[in-house]
């Protein structure tokens, strides 16, 4: 299994990554997608439609939710990634397991988004290094069924960076090349909604540790009770489709490198949007270029260090 170290999509713009929950419980779309012949046919809506990557799933992360067998969640999305892989489209495998991750990879895929970032599964980082897959880790504190019971900061926006940072020099040391990390801060993930805004509020310091960001934002509840419905309540889920495609704008105005989205033409648009304002001030964006060049560039040496530390050297 051998994939380049540069396997990692970089428009013009920020990444558009499409989702499919080969699953009979997402909180998304409440199973649409559960057989494989209609994921199929999704990720290929999705791949047509502009996504940039396809992110396939077979276990649901929604608050609450139960575990399932590894063998199921091989058999959930196995046939899918091979199906959309072979004809070309960029797939990701969602998942906390370094068993469905390799079986995925196998079949096709090039990127594995780990909500976990390694904590799940201690195979997991040992697989991909060397690999030169890109890796996201996501700021994870436990498992569906008790993650909210763990929803508690003094400093969100610090704790998050500093929990990431530690996932991410793990993943380093563990032989993950740096430049093949991507990092997520986990919105709606043991978080509460103050604290989803306020990680979206302070994106910059999330990029201040020198990795492209990306904001799966898509759908969460927390956007639905800003918007309420008619009743009073958070709005459902498929109704949170405009929120969904505000955050991506502001996303990509703040330097995101992608969004994770179940629909991609609005959030599509968004980002263009957000290209061109970034691109109407030629200083700022050169100087944005600069800082994280200079980020990543500072990331990669405390990165060998730390690798260096753990080899004794």
């Amino acid at each position: 299994m051998s994939h380049p170290a540069t396997d990692l999509p970089h428009p013009d713009r920020c990444v558009i990554m499409g989702v499919i929950n080969v699953t009979p419980d997402s909180f998304s779309d409440g199973g649409r997608y559960a057989d494989s012949a209609t994921a199929i046919q999704r990720g290929f809506e999705l791949a047509k439609g502009g996504a940039d990557i396809v992110d396939i799933g077979g276990e649901s992360s929604r608050p609450g939710a139960d575990r399932i067998d590894p063998a199921e969640e091989i058999g959930r999305v196995l046939p899918v990634v091979r199906e959309l892989a072979a004809a070309g489209v960029y797939v990701s495998i969602d998942t906390m397991r370094a068993e469905v991750a390799a079986a995925a990879l196998d079949a096709g895929a090039r990127m594995v988004n780990d909500v976990s970032g390694g904590l799940a599964d201690p195979g997991m980082i040992p697989l991909l290094a060397g690999s030169g897959v890109p890796y996201v880790i996501m700021h994870w504190r436990g498992h569906s069924a008790t993650m909210q019971d763990k929803a508690t900061y003094q400093d969100v926006v610090a704790e998050v960076c500093d929990e990431l940072r530690q996932r991410y020099e793990t993943a380093a040391e563990g032989g993950i090349a740096p430049e093949s990390i991507i990092l997520d801060p986990g919105l709606g993930f043991a978080k509460l909604p103050a604290h989803n805004w306020t990680l979206l509020a302070n994106l910059d310091r999330i990029l201040s540790l020198g990795r492209p960001v990306l904001i799966g934002a898509s759908r969460k509840r927390f956007l639905g009770e800003i918007t309420g419905s008619t009743d009073g309540g958070p709005r459902p889920a498929q109704e949170r489709e405009d929120a969904t495609v505000a955050v991506s704008a502001i996303a990509a105005l703040g330097g995101a490198w992608g969004v994770r989205v179940h629909e991609v033409a609005g959030s599509l648009d968004a980002v263009k949007v957000a290209a061109a304002v970034r691109a109407a001030d030629p200083a700022r964006a050169a100087a944005a270029v600069r800082a994280a060049a200079a980020v990543r560039a500072a990331a990669a040496v405390r990165a060998a260090a730390a690798v260096r530390a753990a080899a004794g050297g």
